[in-house]
């Protein structure tokens, strides 16, 4: 789960953590009474969404009186923010945070995450701060430190002092550096997050260090635990089609293809993603319904699928173990019943009790293209979708 960058800065001050001083505001009004608030005479006036780039889009300006902050939040809110993580169909801006301005000397990158490969927190660190980290990877890598912290040791003042030393700063800041590291680390594993990233983290010109940026990914499994995180969601932020998703338990994704796909296991549907494309064709969704899904989530999760305008042509792909193939054939067979079938459908099953889902499906009157295998499935429905274009 993604929160805001004003939402992120509040629960990194609860771990005395230093940010910039700010207030959201959801109306003109309210930025105009949080730029009086604060003081001046420099502010920055931030759109705030679930998506980086911001500054390039046009969503974060830097103003010099209390007129310019109300004419750029009159401008921002309501306002569709492209940039390059939110494609080119933007998000509706619906949140603004005004900030004080900050005497900048240096811009710095850091974040946080969960390294896959060692199983252990990693902390990423440079000094081209403010830039996309990708970029610096790829031009400069050797710009760029990795640190990992040993679980069973935890957080120690070294990796402070290590990640002060590949940044560059000096004296007192580094100093500021092993306390904010630690606290950093301490925020991320209490709080079970899964990314931190500050960019900018920045030295002021008073030399002082401050997170001026901030963006927090949460463990969507260890939600139930923090209650208070949970309540920091902006369903606005997110795809109804994943919304609705989340309500059965179902993994789902929303893509930019045209054929819908439904399969019970991650990897087989990856693979099912992956023989679609094969075939020349994009998939428009990675939807796993599980291993023990019952005829109503089956029934939930065709009806997502034939919810999004975009999607030509559906393939069910379910191999049956814990999942039976017959759950599978009656979840569809209501769904379609309830919400009509438009477009091309192609089910492949195989497993537990497949002649009885196939059985069904025959019975069932609708027009369904069955399929033997993986690949006999990927090639009809892409066939199947091309013809009705």
């Amino acid at each position: 789960m993604n929160i805001h960058e004003y939402q992120a800065k509040e629960v990194l001050r609860g771990f005395g953590v230093t940010t910039g001083k700010g207030i959201p505001a959801f109306t003109v009004d309210e930025a105009v009474k949080a730029a009086q608030t604060l003081g001046g005479p420099v502010w920055v006036v931030k759109s705030q969404i679930h998506a980086g780039g911001r500054g390039k889009g046009g969503g974060v300006k830097v103003v010099k009186s209390v007129d310019e902050v109300k004419a750029e939040a009159t401008r921002m809110l309501g306002m569709t923010l492209v940039t390059h993580q939110t494609g080119p169909e933007g998000k509706v801006v619906q949140r603004l945070y005004i900030e004080e301005g900050t005497a900048i000397a240096r811009e710095l990158y850091l974040s946080i995450l969960v390294d896959r490969e060692t199983s252990r927190v990693a902390f990423i660190a440079s000094t081209e701060g403010g830039m996309d980290i990708e970029k610096v990877a790829h031009d400069t890598p050797e710009k760029i430190i990795t640190v990992q912290v040993d679980p069973a040791a935890g957080y120690a003042p070294y990796v402070g002092r290590r990640i002060a030393s590949a940044l560059k700063l000096k004296g007192d800041q580094v100093k500021q550096c092993v306390k904010m590291i630690g606290q950093l680390y301490k925020a991320f594993v209490d709080k079970d997050m899964s990314l931190l990233e500050i960019n900018p983290l920045v030295v002021t010109k008073d030399g002082n260090l401050i997170c001026l940026d901030a963006k927090i990914n949460f463990d969507s499994n260890a939600l139930d635990r923090h209650p208070e995180i949970k309540e920091l969601r902006d369903l606005t932020e997110e795809d109804p089609k994943e919304i609705e998703a989340s309500k059965y338990d179902l993994s789902y994704v929303a893509l930019d293809g045209s054929i819908g796909c439904m399969v019970n296991g991650a990897g087989l549907a990856m693979a099912t993603m992956d023989i679609i494309k094969l075939y020349g064709a994009e998939p428009a969704n990675f939807l796993d319904v599980g291993g023990g899904a019952s005829k109503e989530k089956v029934a939930a999760a065709f009806k997502i699928i034939t919810a999004d305008p975009k999607v030509k042509g559906i393939l069910v792909n379910i191999f049956g173990g814990i999942m039976k193939c017959d759950v599978i054939a009656e979840g569809v067979i209501a769904a379609v019943k309830e919400v009509g079938l438009k477009v091309p459908l192609v089910v492949r099953l195989e497993g537990t009790n497949v002649d009885l889902g196939k059985k069904i499906i025959r019975e069932s009157g609708l027009n369904v293209i069955p399929a033997d295998d993986l690949d006999d499935a990927a090639s009809k429905i892409v066939k199947a979708v091309k013809e009705a274009a």
